[in-house]
């Protein structure tokens, strides 16, 4: 088991409301939430239908606060990429934190794709991540300071990566010359495998790969089969990259300082709802996302061991870099990358290379 003692922190407005009781002020406090992604991602959904009801009950055990919520999803308050400025600036107080759309500032939550092929069990991975950022002295301290936002725990991964391609890839040699779309930090993957990285995201994926501006995608099932992309990259190619560590949830320090520890702790308790509800509508939308997939002519494309293994030792160490970049941050980038894998390794997961070995 990992030891999980995240805290957290959030911007608020503070105002006394009417009495919960004879004598007692109640206090009321007027957040915003918001994210750039909209409502049919499920770190998003569970913002509104978990976290948000869960702060709301604890509070009502205690009758000393009450939350007055202002939710904006899709980009309607904050923009993708944005959220660190936003909670800064005073324009959301709870949010998500994500290392992969601001890297400058919370590249340490990046951590896992700089340690590709690991895990394909998301819980497996975040309970890694949360445990390896709580243990390591300065980590969150240091996140916290780049960004003036408390993480309250509440962490996500996404289901395993593999490609999508208009055809099957079943060994390193098929790869040659292929076009993928995918994020910034997934494209590292492809190096040394002739594989051509293209940025792009779901919003473009579909329109990119129809129209030949490349040949398929990184990606993950639960996005895959909503997006439809079985229709223009039918083959679904295991190269099993894992499941990766995407955030967690955050709250402005400036305000969660102001927080009684009462309301601070109906914030954590929250965040712990929020990622066990998060986790499973996930595993429940995998099962149907790939039938949907196989049902509509998608095809599953197992890749040779072999082929994967030799991919794996070739690959230009990704982790060196990303650790520079979080040292010169003043963060303990490599101490944080040891902890996680000695945590999967005591819980049963061992790379097929030690990227910190060499």
């Amino acid at each position: 088991m990992f030891r999980n003692t995240l805290m957290g922190g959030c911007a608020v407005v503070v105002t006394l409301g009417l009495a919960s009781g004879p004598g007692l002020a109640q206090e009321t406090i007027n957040l915003t939430v918001a994210a750039g992604h909209p409502e049919v991602f499920l770190w998003v959904k569970h913002l509104k239908t978990t976290f948000i009801p869960t702060v709301n009950a604890e509070l009502a055990k205690t009758g000393e606060a009450k939350i007055n919520w202002t939710e904006g999803y899709g980009g309607t308050i904050v923009k993708l990429g944005s959220e660190v400025e936003a909670f800064q600036q005073g324009i959301i107080d709870v949010g998500q934190m994500s290392g992969v759309f601001s890297p400058a500032q919370m590249g340490l939550l990046n951590l896992t794709y700089a340690m590709p092929f690991g895990p394909t069990d998301a819980r497996m991975v975040t309970e890694a991540v949360e445990a390896a950022l709580t243990d390591t002295d300065g980590a969150l301290a240091k996140l916290e300071e780049a960004t003036g936002v408390v993480y309250i725990g509440g962490g996500i991964a996404i289901d395993g990566y593999n490609i999508a391609s208009t055809k099957p890839l079943a060994k390193t040699t098929d790869l040659q010359g292929v076009k993928l779309g995918g994020a910034g930090p997934n494209l590292a993957w492809l190096n040394g495998t002739g594989a051509v990285g293209v940025q792009g995201s779901y919003v473009t994926f579909y329109n990119d790969i129809k129209t030949g501006v490349y040949d398929g995608n990184i990606g993950w099932m639960t996005a895959q089969a909503p997006a439809k992309l079985y229709e223009v990259a039918p083959y679904w190619n295991k190269v099993g990259f894992g499941a990766m560590y995407i955030g967690g949830l955050g709250v402005s320090k400036q305000q969660w300082d102001t927080f009684s520890e009462a309301t601070k702790q109906a914030f954590r308790t929250a965040a712990a709802a929020y990622t066990k509800a998060y986790f499973e509508e996930q595993e429940q939308r995998y099962q149907a996302a790939e039938k949907t997939m196989l049902d509509n002519g998608g095809k599953e494309v197992a890749f040779d061991e072999a082929d994967r293994k030799a991919w794996i030792e070739q690959l230009p160490n990704p982790t060196g870099a990303w650790a520079a970049a979080a040292e010169s941050r003043g963060e303990p980038g490599h101490k944080v990358l040891e902890a996680y894998r000695d945590n999967l390794k005591a819980a049963g997961f061992t790379f097929v290379r030690d990227y910190l070995a060499n």
